[in-house]
C-alpha cells in the first residue's frame, strides 16, 4: 500500500534527497530537515516501497556512522517479496 504524504513533511524531503543520490546520516538529516529519528522515516519510506540500504562506516574519530541510501533491490530482495506474497502474507 503505498501512502501519499505531503511536499511539507520530512519524510518528503528526505526521499527525496535520497532519489537525488544523496547519502544522509541521523546528524546530516537533522540539520537540513529537522528529522530527530532518521530511522523512523526510513522505516515509512521503505514501506512505500522504495529500497534503501543502510550502510556501517567508521568516521574519523573512530565512532561508527549509519549512512541511509536509495539502491536498487537485489534479486533475492525481490525473490523474498514474491514468497512472502504467494503465502499471504
Amino acid at each position: 500500500m503505498k501512502y501519499q504524504y505531503s511536499k511539507d513533511t520530512k519524510t518528503f524531503k528526505v526521499q527525496v534527497a535520497l532519489q537525488q543520490g544523496e547519502t544522509l546520516t541521523a546528524s546530516a538529516a537533522q540539520k537540513r530537515f529537522g528529522v530527530k529519528n532518521l530511522g523512523a522515516e526510513i522505516s515509512r519510506i521503505r514501506h512505500n516501497g522504495y529500497c534503501v540500504s543502510t550502510f556501517n562506516r567508521k568516521a574519523g574519530n573512530g565512532v561508527t556512522v549509519t549512512e541511509y541510501a536509495m539502491t536498487k533491490p537485489s534479486r533475492a530482495l525481490i525473490a523474498a517479496g514474491y514468497r512472502a506474497l504467494s503465502v499471504g502474507l
